[in-house]
């Protein structure tokens, strides 16, 4: 057999056809030079609706107060921290794809790393949102942070909500940090590829005189590699220290030691859905399926199965601990989350998170992009449910009967929610319009993998 043709067998088609680095460039920076399509406006304005209609919702909470919305006693954590919970866990995907896979030198992170990093950004902005607003009075969230007043008033160091502010705030710093030095390369391209002075000056301002020498490749790869090992402990530390939330107090249901690695794991597992949503799009909005090919969706979508297959083991040793325990009020607990009245919301988090992934065992449902979209989809819904269900179903029944209490969300509840997706959507759209949504350098370090084979969708 011919090596060269033997090489592209072997290989994984991470770079469709023949391109130059030329071709890269182009194909990558164009989509910014163009005036937006009819479809992205469109996208945009709905995004944006929904984006100003969810802060007008907590604007009338600042005035009305947090009365509005389904808490209860004893459900005094309602969709604020559930949503708080799901924000933070879709950010992980990105500093998983951006770090640790470049500590494993997986080359197929190349074409998506990019999205994944902005999508982490956007993702812990939104989770901010909700501890801000949860507190009730949002002026004197600035309490949280150890910072001396004339009142000699210290934060509590024990609090694992404290925790929270150092976790969330360290994990959002060194992402963005990781995610601009990445861009750098980049951003001196456009620099120098494009013919607009305002967007030439922007550029050269935040390249930071970047000229490509072997002298400053040197630098950027080695604070590229310590960011990457700043960046990777994060993923373990920050869904960890989240979900210390719960398990540290003693209400049944959370009062549990699984509930580190089961965090970290689902936040991976939505993360991953998230950014195949986000990529299946892109790479048709702008025409870009050379370069995220079904070999990058494909690994992605095995991830996710393995992830599912983890949150399933997990759920089922919830179930056994609980049973196993002889604790009357832990099995109590999910017997509850079973069968009680939220129980339907245990269903649809099983369905979603466990089987729907499984149908990615076959590979013709791996490479088709419609399935793809279903699945995360479906993952995305079963995660939020999986909050939910660890939050409400938890709090609604006590450990005596006298403090059982329903909790019913509101409009204001719903709308809230419906806004941080609109944020999220819309921050993400207006980075495909000023930004390469994929890394450019990265792409130019792979070409040797490029594959002259095409490459079609079965949708």
């Amino acid at each position: 057999m011919n090596p060269h043709i033997a090489e592209v067998i072997e290989t994984p088609q991470l770079v469709l056809g023949r391109k130059s680095r030329s071709d890269i460039t182009e194909l990558i920076a164009k989509p910014l030079d163009e005036f937006p399509t009819r479809r992205w406006w469109i996208a945009f304005l709905i995004t944006s609706s929904l984006m100003v209609y969810g802060f007008t919702c907590i604007g009338w909470t600042f005035y009305n107060g947090i009365g509005l919305w389904g808490n209860n006693n004893p459900v005094g954590w309602g969709f604020d921290i559930v949503n708080f919970v799901f924000w933070i866990g879709i950010g992980h995907a990105g500093t998983l794809i951006s770090a640790i896979l470049f500590l494993f030198r997986q080359k197929w992170r190349c074409s998506i790393n990019r999205a994944a990093e902005a999508m982490t950004i956007f993702a812990v902005m939104c989770a901010g949102i909700f501890p801000l607003i949860h507190v009730g009075r949002p002026w004197f969230a600035w309490f949280l942070f150890p910072l001396p007043t004339q009142l000699h008033v210290w934060v509590n160091f024990r609090s694992p909500l404290l925790w929270d502010v150092f976790a969330v705030s360290t994990y959002f710093l060194i992402s963005a940090l990781f995610w601009f030095m990445g861009l750098i390369p980049d951003l001196a391209t456009l620099r120098d590829r494009t013919k607009n002075p305002i967007k030439k000056t922007i550029y050269a301002l935040l390249s930071l005189g970047w000229r490509g020498s072997s002298h400053q490749w040197k630098h950027y790869e080695s604070a590229y590699m310590i960011f990457a090992g700043l960046s990777t402990p994060l993923v373990l530390s920050v869904h960890s220290i989240v979900s210390f939330d719960f398990a540290t107090s003693i209400i049944p249901g959370w009062h549990t030691t699984i509930f580190p690695p089961y965090f970290v794991v689902g936040a991976i597992f939505g993360g991953f859905a998230m950014v195949l949503l986000l990529l299946v799009a892109t790479r048709k909005l702008f025409k870009l399926e050379h370069l995220i090919t079904l070999t990058h969706l494909d690994a992605m979508n095995k991830i996710i199965l393995f992830c599912s297959l983890v949150i399933g083991y997990a759920y089922a040793t919830e179930l056994f601990t609980a049973w196993y325990s002889g604790n009357q009020f832990e099995q109590y607990a999910f017997l509850n989350r079973i069968t009680g009245p939220y129980g339907w919301t245990y269903g649809v988090m099983v369905l979603c998170n466990v089987l729907a992934p499984q149908l990615f065992w076959v590979r013709k449902l791996r490479h088709n992009t419609f399935a793809m979209l279903v699945v995360a989809v479906l993952v995305t819904i079963g995660m939020w449910f999986e909050r939910f269900v660890i939050i409400a179903t938890s709090l609604t029944r006590d450990f005596l009967p006298s403090s059982w209490g329903m909790y019913y969300p509101t409009w204001v509840d719903l709308s809230i929610l419906a806004g941080s997706f609109g944020l999220f959507l819309t921050l993400y759209l207006l980075f495909v319009r000023v930004l390469p949504v994929i890394s450019i350098s990265e792409i130019k370090g792979i070409m040797k993998k490029s594959a002259p084979i095409g490459e079609s969708d079965d949708v």
